[in-house]
């Protein structure tokens, strides 16, 4: 029976990476048609050529000499301005103060009140900088930056991408231009250029701080910087290293070469893809913000959180990159390609993102295609669609549940032989060598009986995986956030009834009492019986509906076998071992 087990667990796991490509192949769901239309949009454009004051400023000085400080044109606006940039994604506004984004709405996301989602945290950029503002070592130069008015080349007028702007400023000591270049796509081309008396600055574009979606405190707790170095692990996955709020400093450089990284949330992120990886430098912000305890009561109760926000940097100073700005949906961010680190000439997608787990991912991901098609082609419903693979996970894992109550059972059987054998050696010493001998006449009576004391474990081994792998890839679905089921609105947000909480409750409550426990103490069963199911309930209380609706569907299935497998011959002698054992006991 144990070598039968192992070999299940062996083909199982073969299976899994086997199905690796096909899955990718034949699942993997379609870039929008947007994405489709510019195919060369994901592909890194030429790094910009300097600007004509940027050559002085590059030769070498003469020894003993200082630089000579050069004087450029002024060009400065003389008020302040808006320009709209917009596709079928998102709706941009530009100001020409700073030439910076005020506004960055997604168009096929809504905020919690139904409203496109502003995907700018106004409360935060008001404070840190606005998205695209430029950030520097010298923080008064980066408020010199921030406070300019921009002469810019669309002259405040409305823009459909694609789409090119381009923002000036020179007050004679300090010149800047910013260019942008716009596609169909949730990817823009940045380039930009800073000369300060004379020298290059490294002046980095930035998002500074937080996206607009985080409106609770668990919102702001699910901030965190990614950088992709572009290596593979060993089961094909992307090596990202994820940096939580506490390991984020404010400030800090981290130097590439990497393909990509920025600051994301749950659902949301920014992706800086730089042209010259291995030039490519980070700074990682953070800073603190009160907001609402309550995000219904915004004058009520205030909370101090942190938001994090990166810029990305290039040694030469110049900076010539990507940006993705969007959701953090599958077939979105797998069709964007950054430029791969030296080393490696494989195209490096975004999928990384997405963090479906560290070792768990090559089974999380094939879930979520393999639910996604479920969505698209079998029922329209997310919910629902959670229902149908949870009953085909349960039907397909029922054989080493079944499995597992056998050797439990059997193990039962001889534990009276077991304890037999361990009275017989109880006058000795733990560290008596006669010791050994007893376990090697209980391994004697097991292996003569055919029973394997690891039978009733082995089964449940296989089946943690997938419920760890279930659990991420559900936290992390943007498809979930606001889809409805039911009584619920948001599938990604916990039941705001409590509903789900109480019916993991009451199931698993009524699951343990029909299940027989032949080898638990009778005493140990009623405290399970009642402890069990309070403890499941609290744990699920905060957690999504979706994870909710698995659990509860998982639980009822179970039920359901329970019942069938109570009314069968196994069934049976369980029951009367249990009784069995329970009469011994209050004897």
């Amino acid at each position: 029976m144990e070598r039968r087990l192992l070999l299940v667990f062996a083909l199982t796991f073969i299976v899994l990476l086997i199905s690796q490509p096909l899955l990718m192949k034949y699942m993997k769901p379609q870039p929008p048609a947007e994405e489709k239309k510019q195919p060369a949009a994901t592909q890194p454009a030429p790094a910009p050529a300097p600007p004509t004051a940027a050559p002085a400023a590059a030769a070498p000085a003469k020894r003993g000499k200082a630089p000579e400080k050069t004087s450029a044109p002024t060009k400065q606006a003389a008020a302040e301005q808006e320009t709209v940039i917009e596709n079928d994604l998102y709706k941009i506004t530009f100001t020409n103060h700073g030439a910076q984004v005020k506004s960055w709405i997604l168009k096929k996301y809504d905020d919690d009140a139904g409203r496109p989602l502003e995907l700018v945290n106004q409360a935060a950029a008001a404070q840190y900088g606005y998205p695209l503002s430029l950030w520097t070592y010298d923080e008064g130069l980066r408020k010199k930056l921030a406070d300019a008015l921009y002469v810019t080349s669309a002259g405040g007028n409305t823009l459909r991408a694609p789409a090119d702007i381009t923002f000036e400023f020179s007050d004679g000591s300090t010149t800047v231009r910013k260019t942008f270049h716009f596609d169909h796509s949730y990817v823009l081309k940045v380039e930009t250029s800073v000369v300060n008396d004379g020298q290059v600055v490294r002046a980095m574009p930035a998002w500074p701080a937080a996206f607009g979606d985080a409106t609770s405190l668990a919102g702001y707790a699910a901030q965190r910087i990614d950088i992709f170095t572009g290596q593979s692990n060993w089961h094909g996955g992307e090596k990202v290293t994820r940096h939580a709020i506490k390991a984020v400093s404010g400030g800090a450089t981290i130097n590439g070469p990497f393909s990509w990284a920025g600051p994301a949330d749950q659902y949301f992120g920014v992706a800086f893809m730089p042209d010259q990886p291995q030039n490519a430098v980070l700074v990682t912000l953070r800073n603190s913000l009160d907001v609402p305890k309550d995000p219904e009561k915004p004058q009520g109760e205030k909370a101090k959180v942190d938001v994090l926000g990166a810029a990305l940097g290039d040694t030469s100073g110049n900076v010539s990159a990507r940006i993705f700005v969007g959701p953090k949906a599958l077939n979105v961010i797998e069709s964007i390609n950054a430029v791969p680190v030296p080393g490696q000439t494989a195209p490096q997608n975004l999928r990384g993102m997405i963090d479906f787990g560290t070792y768990l991912g090559f089974i999380a991901r094939p879930l979520f295609l393999w639910l996604h098609w479920t969505q698209q082609h079998w029922v329209s419903n997310w919910g629902w669609a959670i229902v149908v693979l949870t009953v085909i996970i349960n039907v397909v894992l029922f054989p080493l549940r079944l499995s597992s109550m056998k050797s439990m059972l059997k193990m039962q059987k001889l534990q009276p032989q077991v304890n037999a054998i361990k009275k017989k050696y109880e006058k000795y010493s733990i560290r008596d060598p006669r010791r050994q001998e007893m376990n090697q006449e209980i391994a004697a009576l097991f292996k003569r009986e055919g029973a394997n004391p690891m039978g009733g474990c082995v089964p449940m081994l296989i089946q943690f995986p997938f419920l760890i792998a279930f659990y991420s890839m559900l936290g992390g679905a943007i498809e979930l956030r606001h889809a409805h089921w039911l009584w619920l609105h948001d599938l990604s947000a916990a039941d705001p009834l409590h509903i789900l909480p109480i019916l993991i409750i009451i199931t698993t409550l009524i699951s343990q009492k029909i299940t027989p426990q032949a080898g638990m103490d009778p005493a140990q069963q009623k405290v399970m019986t009642f402890m069990m199911p309070v403890m499941l309930g609290v744990i699920s209380w905060p957690l999504s509906s979706g994870l909710g609706i698995y659990w509860v569907a998982s639980t009822v299935i179970s039920m359901i076998q329970q019942f069938w497998m109570n009314r069968t011959r196994f069934g049976r002698e369980m029951r009367a071992e249990a009784e069995k054992r329970a009469r011994k006991r209050d004897k």
